[in-house]
């Protein structure tokens, strides 16, 4: 059982959308400000303004290429961008005047690593972080003087001296001791003294105070990480949508919010496609069993999605969501000699991994003549060649008659923990899919039944989603 503050705490995360622009950082403000009513200590998570991590990192690469001038036009559209947010929100031209200084310092020193990146002809991973986190490092001086300019006492804090992490660059993971010592001793004097702590997500710093970012879901993943540490009594992400919906909106106009959602429901629908919290970025939530919210920042009103630890039997749906993973295609290895064989899946996949390649599903008949797995389009032409190379043997004595990609396909997946042990299911799922001329081409359940997944051709895909869809009733 987790020890509880005697007051309140609450841990909340911003996304890119949610402070990029003077009206969002406006509402992100006021939010603010509803939520410190209610909520004595308050922690603000805040990501770079949106696109501005892409303009970083495309700079640098560009640079790495020989591009000298790269990183010129990117520090001009920062400036610009930077310092409207605080002619807008600052109040304080003396204080303005200070924060732009703050701003354009970072700003110098996102060029001249961008020059040193130019002279060394390479991006190193740790370079690459180092460069990724200026977005935050600047938007978290600016929320914090915006919300202090509110009339609300704010402090930004880099989470450099709170997140304590590997030296695994780009995706660095966690100390969570240290991490857990480190946020309570910056924040909790902060909070005790009723200030807002504002916070860059997506950084941490190995012991030595080197930088490091956290990977993909980075920003969630911080709030998280300080949610479980302090800890807090929730954790609320804001972002531009009413929380997780039951389809892609633009594949399916009717898709609506999900109520509720349990961790491994959401873990399946973010790997299977929904751009939804990446399970790793709430596993410090779900496992301190503290309460995690999705909420809309221009929709405040909105309940949005609450995640909980487990299934509640309390939901109505069965399914609660499809998903789709577009631009794949299934290779397949197949041969008559592969029955029976040990080892052949693991030097399918030993060569499939070392191309550097992700395999979102995989499916095997039980007659063991066949294999066959999606890969992203872009990757088929390396898989192939390198299981040619490792099969060549097998495939000189006919083990191993053709190794072969279909044409571009996509993954439909169909989620809800409901499913698990629902008689009849399955067979409801794929006579929908029948009825609509959809055709099924490879097909992966989990042992756990919380999601089924099909491979369909890339045509089929509109029909086979809103189909699919009209199960959730």
């Amino acid at each position: 059982m987790k020890e509880r503050n005697p007051q309140k705490t609450l841990v909340m995360k911003f996304g890119g959308t949610s402070v990029g622009s003077v009206e969002a950082m406006k509402q992100a403000v006021d939010i603010v400000r509803q939520s410190k009513r209610s909520w004595p200590r308050l922690v603000v998570v805040t990501s770079a303004l949106s696109g501005v991590t892409n303009l970083l990192l495309d700079s640098a690469v560009r640079s790495a290429r020989g591009d000298k001038d790269a990183a010129l036009p990117a520090a001009e559209a920062l400036t610009a961008r930077h310092h409207e947010l605080i002619d807008s929100l600052v109040t304080d031209p003396a204080r303005g005047a200070l924060l732009k200084e703050e701003i354009d310092l970072l700003i110098a020193d996102f060029a001249s690593r961008c020059q040193a990146i130019c002279l060394l002809g390479e991006a190193t991973p740790r370079a690459l972080d180092a460069v990724a986190g200026m977005g935050e490092r600047m938007s978290v001086r600016i929320l914090a003087a915006a919300i202090d300019s509110a009339g609300i006492p704010a402090a930004s804090v880099d989470s450099t001296s709170l997140i304590v992490t590997d030296d695994c660059f780009q995706s660095a993971h966690p100390d969570i001791e240290a991490t857990t010592r480190q946020t309570r001793r910056v924040l909790e004097p902060l909070l005790n003294q009723g200030q807002v702590a504002v916070v860059t997500g997506f950084l941490g710093a190995t012991p030595s105070g080197v930088i490091t970012t956290l990977g993909r879901g980075g920003s969630d993943y911080s709030a998280a990480l300080i949610g479980a540490a302090l800890p807090a009594e929730e954790v609320w992400i804001w972002t531009d949508v009413d929380g997780v919906m039951t389809a892609d909106p633009r594949l399916v106009p009717g898709a609506r919010t999900i109520p509720e959602l349990s961790f491994r429901e959401i873990s399946e629908l973010a790997y299977f496609g929904a751009k939804v919290l990446h399970p790793k970025s709430i596993r410090p939530v779900i496992e301190a069993r503290i309460g995690l919210r999705v909420c809309n920042t221009f929709n405040p009103d909105h309940p949005g999605t609450r995640l909980l630890a487990e299934h509640s039997n309390q939901s109505q749906h069965v399914i609660k969501a499809v998903t789709a993973i577009r631009n794949l295609q299934l290779i397949t290895v197949e041969g008559r000699g592969m029955l029976g064989v040990p080892g052949v899946a693991a030097r399918t996949f030993g060569a499939v991994a070392a191309t550097g390649t992700s395999v979102p599903l995989i499916s095997q008949a039980s007659s063991e003549q066949s294999i066959c797995f999606a890969v992203p389009v872009e990757s088929t032409e390396k898989v192939i060649s390198a299981l040619k190379n490792t099969f060549a043997q097998e495939i000189a004595r006919r083990d191993i008659d053709s190794i072969w990609a279909t044409g571009e396909v996509v993954i439909v997946t169909v989620v809800g923990a409901g499913m698990r042990n629902t008689p009849g299911i399955a067979g409801r799922i794929f006579s929908v899919l029948g009825e609509n001329n959809v055709n099924v081409i490879a097909i992966a359940q989990g042992s756990s039944e919380v999601s089924i997944s099909m491979i369909i051709d890339a045509a089929d895909i509109h029909r086979a989603v809103q189909a699919l869809h009209a199960l959730i009733v």
